[in-house]
């Protein structure tokens, strides 16, 4: 099947069914995924919790195409350099839900990213592409239309009509393109 920006929630989850193989917990390892509108809360439940303890104790916020979304805290093991009091800034670290025994310790309400990013499907990279467009990218936000396009430029992956041509394609929508790629559109 191939993702687009048509492609539904419920047809991107069949593609990714719940998984607890090592393809699929190698993420777990190095990162985790991003909670979007309505997962809270659940989570905060499930854990018995309020919102706001949930969100001090385990999440932190995170940024793409300036859309913030919760993700899990990460776990960062020092580094060599650390160990002899160098600073080494590691971007990746464990989910602070994942336990090597139990795997991962809120698998009935996690992440929709976690979800759909499902590593031994074979769809992983197009099921991130289209988590990214739908829940990161927003088309009336001239500085994600910037940092999308930035993403775009530099390799990133993109889901059948998610490249710029087809998201603006009259000469109206292109002129305005330009305009907020030149700064002369800023909010």
């Amino acid at each position: 099947m191939t993702l687009t920006i048509k492609t539904k929630k419920e047809d991107v989850l069949k593609l990714a069914p719940a998984c607890t193989c090592d393809k699929c917990e190698v993420g777990c390892h190095y990162g985790s995924g991003a909670f979007v509108k309505g997962q809270l809360e659940p989570l905060a439940k499930f854990l018995n919790m309020s919102l706001e303890e949930l969100k001090e104790k385990y999440l932190e916020e995170i940024e793409k195409f300036n859309t913030k979304l919760y993700r899990p805290k990460l776990i960062k093991k020092k580094g060599i350099k650390e160990l002899f009091g160098l600073r080494e800034n590691k971007p990746h670290g464990r989910c602070i839900f994942f336990d090597d025994d139990k795997k991962c310790t809120i698998h009935q309400v996690k992440p929709l990213e976690c979800q759909v990013a499902s590593g031994c499907s074979g769809h992983g990279d197009a099921t991130i592409a289209w988590f990214d467009f739908h829940y990161y990218f927003n088309k009336h936000d001239p500085e994600s239309v910037r940092q999308y396009t930035s993403y775009i430029q530099n390799g990133g992956r993109v889901i059948q009509g998610a490249d710029l041509d087809s998201l603006f394609p009259t000469k109206e929508e292109k002129e305005k393109l330009k305009k907020i790629l030149d700064y002369a559109i800023v909010k």
